[in-house]
């Protein structure tokens, strides 16, 4: 699932000065903006080459410089076998087998290995920065495997089909999707090879990259889905004839939470000046409690809300980063460390894919409660346009629900797992890339199960005609019905949940009635 489309022009992403931002990551992984390194990076970074070089030359042994790795970290590496011993690495972990990974995955991982070079901790040469921001700004995207990653000494796998690329070996794509080999691609951008010396080889692969880009690139998503998700309640509420007066301002001060707050005030202006809602406002209403699939909407939105807050909290202490193993410190040491476990991305990875699938379970409770006419007061059952011959949205129903229960399995923690590797030398792994592949599949079934609540939510609408929905609502019905037919004998119904469902995941729907609200409000 595609996030929102960015409308400004991009600018430049600079690299090695400040730490990036999250819609940097975003702007160069996904719409392709360039890079530039900033000249004071590079000074850093020679400076920092200077200090490996000096200890290549040391007769006692250096991790990673005149060493082996993991578990052969005791293997002292003579110098003239230290350049096929960067490579070796680079080769031999390239191991990563299964379906190709996204581009923009990796474009991001790319982006994120570049900026932990270029802070001068790595010890690379500048030429390496150098060259993976030219592949980036090429548009060569090395061809990554799904599996092979532990989450523990970095995404070794996938970095290593990165460096392999850089090194003009394996496979790559090319700005027009072909797949052609790397060495082709460096040569038709202009980009050397690269010639591994000692340290690089593990400072290309030594980092939490690719779960981090992922966690990025989800946040980014769900920041959308989460508005959306707010706008289908609103939809569901309105037509199914529930109360906005549960949302008001004072019940919520009473449980001061954050997003519960955010996402009720949401509800409030989509649901205002709303004349289905008035219509039903008097003393003749008899209704005491909505559900709480329909009451509840805030307290459950509004803890995913805070749970995204949280994960964008630890992204920026590791966007402020640089995860390599050994490091070169602000005053010259070369020390070994552990700042490549990815615990701390893994358990918000995790924690995102929970409250995903807590959100999409309430949506599709809120769709089923439209379908059934011993709760939707009034509404026809399954929506049908004739009972008994048409079956309306029931499957529709059904896929949302199906979607619901797998990502109830996605939900299961990746982080509480681990397999020792490396001769027992790394015996315990954060799991991370798998948390982080798991929650891109939660993140695009959460916004089908909303695009197929709001096409419930649009046909509802139009069934209770004569009475009107408000702006906000109104302008998403109308937003869907440039790619949904309305109530009417059964039709091909895939294709329209499709199309929802790319409204969803454009940010079209939360558009909409974002702007609705705000020119009812000018």
């Amino acid at each position: 699932m595609n996030a929102p489309a960015v409308t400004h022009q991009l600018t430049d992403v600079v690299v090695g000065g400040t730490p990036l931002r999250p819609d940097d990551v975003v702007a160069v992984a996904r719409y392709g903006a360039r890079v530039r390194i900033d000249p004071a990076g590079l000074t850093r970074i020679a400076e920092a080459r200077a200090l490996v070089d000096a200890l290549a030359d040391d007769p006692e042994p250096h991790y990673g410089i005149s060493t082996g790795f993991g578990a052969l970290a005791t293997t002292f590496i003579a110098p003239e076998r230290r350049m096929q011993l960067q490579e070796s690495l680079i080769r031999s972990h390239a191991a990563g087998t299964g379906p190709e990974v996204e581009r923009e995955v990796v474009r991001a991982l790319q982006l994120l290995r570049l900026q932990t070079l270029a802070t001068g901790h790595t010890g690379v040469r500048p030429v390496v920065v150098e060259t993976y921001a030219a592949m980036l700004n090429a548009g060569i995207t090395p061809i990554v495997r799904e599996f092979g990653s532990l989450g523990c000494s970095g995404d070794l796998a996938p970095l290593s089909h990165v460096a392999l690329a850089a090194m003009g070996e394996g496979d790559v794509r090319v700005a027009d999707g072909d797949v052609v080999a790397a060495s082709e691609a460096l040569a038709a951008a202009g980009i050397a090879p690269l010639v591994l010396r000692e340290k690089e080889g593990l400072a290309l692969i030594n980092g939490t990259d690719g779960m981090l880009g992922m966690l990025l690139l989800a946040a980014y998503d769900l920041s959308v889905l989460l508005q959306t998700a707010d706008v289908a309640a609103a939809m569901s509420i309105e037509s199914q004839l529930g109360t906005d007066a549960v949302f008001a301002a004072d019940l919520m001060a009473l449980r001061p939470q954050t997003g519960q707050a955010a996402s009720a005030a949401n509800l409030r202006a989509f649901l205002g000046d709303s004349p289905m809602v008035a219509s039903h406002k008097g003393p003749e209403c008899t209704r005491v409690q909505d559900a709480y699939s329909l009451r509840c909407a805030p307290q459950v939105h509004g803890a995913a809300r805070d749970t995204l807050d949280h994960a964008l909290l630890i992204a920026s202490r590791e966007l402020a980063a640089a995860v390599d193993n050994p490091v070169i410190t602000d005053d010259g040491r070369v020390e070994s460390n552990g700042n490549f476990h990815g615990a701390p991305i893994a358990y918000v990875l995790d924690f995102l894919a929970i409250a995903v699938a807590d959100v999409a379970s309430i949506s599709e409770r809120r769709t089923d409660r439209a379908l059934d006419p011993a709760r939707s007061h009034g509404l026809p059952p399954f929506l049908a346009h004739e009972v008994g011959v048409d079956s309306g949205l029931m499957i529709a129903q059904y896929a949302a629900a199906g979607i619901v229960s797998e990502l109830k399995r996605l939900a299961v923690p990746a982080s509480v797992d681990s397999i020792p590797s490396s001769a027992m030398q790394e015996d315990h792994v954060s799991m991370g890339w798998a948390a982080a592949r798991k929650l891109r599949r939660s993140i695009d079934g959460l916004g089908r199960v909303l695009a197929i609540e709001v096409l419930t939510g649009a046909r509802a609408i139009d069934l209770r005609a004569p009475l009107q929905a408000g702006p906000a609502t109104g302008a998403v019905h109308d937003l869907v019905r440039t790619v949904a037919g309305g109530p009417g004998p059964d039709r091909f119904l895939s294709p329209e949940i499709e199309a929802v469902t790319a409204l969803v995941a454009s940010g079209a729907i939360a558009s909409a009635a974002s702007a609705a609200v705000t020119k009812d409000n000018a």
